[in-house]
């Protein structure tokens, strides 16, 4: 691949990337319209950004669980645990935020992060209209809880499970090396985020006292779709935890349970699909394709070898690289095609140096996971919850968002960095 090839990418990249920072064109277009150029220009053929670089296990993923949210979500079930949440909080907003932060780490570690928050933020935004007060602050907080959640376990964040699959680690090996460091930042951030909100997250007594008052059963509109949703979505979830052994994919086990459910509750299916957030789906493809023209041209490549050439061996200094170079990528690169990348790149480094690569593997986790929350397409949780936010009349802004979320990724990869160094070496 030529020069031209590769500073051609770069900068279609940037100026796409400029785009999406401006907002004065729909982050979807802007997206779609960068991943067709790199095709048109030839930067990219049509077939291997179709075939090899727009991820369809995670655009199949994402339109699964979707249709089961939204089928689920007519249920009436979100506004009872809005109100089961509030009475808990006892309608505290700042104790509200706390506890949906728990919430969504810890049900991004059991599941994952973009089922979490597709599940979490329609009950979010439930929650602060009833109380009349601004979701920006919780829907942004639920990003953040939801991709250090992920980091601490196998399956919680997309990284994880090729990382895992690549090296072998087991479930027991990400709880075991992860979850430490995952829980500190967790409470760490938490607690940041409630002295950060504290002024502005202010309720009317009225507003507080009528939520309270509130029953979550009398919330429940059709207790016989709830039964079916709630039995389709726990084989859906127990598919998830044995996709392994199954051998199947997360996206045909999303998508098996979304038919399963529109097939027995009968419900009308154009009328689900559009509630779809396929502006959302499109956005995915073409930041896809967007970075496929960055892997095609040699440019992730060249980041990976420049990492690795700069440490000469070093297992300490390249563990250290790694983490710095993972999350500063995947908070502007999705963190898929880095991994991707990165994953036979230390391969072959181990084979030829021969050292112990342990602790590099677990700094590639976690930069790449906790990097996810730089910038609002960081990671596939972030760009849904600004997707939904957005239908709801609530957008979430790119510089707003960073103002925010850039700082608390530094300070996670700081912990990190204190982390690996006093437990490997």
């Amino acid at each position: 691949m030529d020069n031209w090839a590769f500073y051609g990418s770069i900068l279609l990249f940037l100026a796409a990337y400029g785009l999406i920072i401006w907002e004065k064109i729909n982050r979807m277009v802007v997206a779609m319209s960068g991943g067709l150029l790199m095709v048109l220009i030839g930067l990219l053929d049509q077939e291997t950004a179709i075939k090899d670089d727009i991820d369809f296990n995670t655009i199949g993923l994402l339109v699964g669980m979707m249709i089961l949210v939204a089928i689920t979500r007519r249920t009436g079930v979100f506004e009872a645990l809005a109100v089961w949440t509030a009475r808990a909080a006892k309608g505290r907003p700042l104790a509200l935020l706390g506890l949906l932060c728990l919430i969504t780490a810890v049900a991004s570690a059991l599941l994952d992060n973009v089922t979490t928050v597709l599940l979490v933020v329609p009950v979010t935004l439930t929650l602060t209209e009833k109380l009349q007060v601004d979701p920006l602050p919780f829907l942004i907080s639920e990003i953040l809880a939801s991709n250090i959640g992920g980091t601490a376990t196998l399956i919680g964040d997309p990284p994880n499970i090729m990382i895992g699959s690549a090296v072998g680690f087991s479930f027991t090996d990400f709880i075991v090396h992860l979850a430490p460091i995952a829980i500190v930042v967790l409470v760490i951030t938490t607690a940041l985020l409630m002295l950060l909100y504290r002024r502005g997250l202010t309720v009317r007594e009225e507003d507080r006292q009528k939520l309270l008052a509130l029953s979550p059963g009398d919330e429940i509109k059709d207790w016989r779709l709830l039964k079916q949703s709630l039995a389709v979505l726990a084989l859906t979830i127990i598919g998830f935890s044995f996709h392994g052994i199954l051998h199947l994919e997360s996206a045909t086990i999303a998508l098996a349970g979304a038919m399963l459910l529109i097939l027995i509750s009968r419900e009308e299916p154009e009328d689900v699909l559009l509630h779809v957030e396929w502006p959302t789906i499109f956005f995915f493809a073409g930041l896809f394709v967007l970075v496929g023209g960055l892997k095609a041209t040699g440019v992730i490549r060249a980041l990976a070898e420049w990492s690795l050439g700069v440490t000469q061996g070093d297992v300490a200094g390249t563990s250290y690289l790694i983490l710095w170079v993972a999350a500063i990528a995947s908070a502007f690169v999705d963190n898929i095609p880095f991994v991707a990348t990165m994953i036979p790149m230390l391969q072959d480094m181990g084979q030829i140096s021969g050292m112990n690569l342990e602790p590099v593997w677990w700094s590639l986790a976690l930069g790449a996971c906790l990097g996810g929350n730089g910038t609002l397409i960081g990671a596939s949780a972030n760009v849904i919850v600004a997707g939904i936010a957005e239908k709801n009349g609530c957008p979430i802004s790119f510089r707003g968002y960073f103002k925010v979320a850039f700082p608390f990724m530094l300070l996670s990869i700081v912990l990190s960095h204190l982390y690996i160094s006093l437990r490997y070496f």
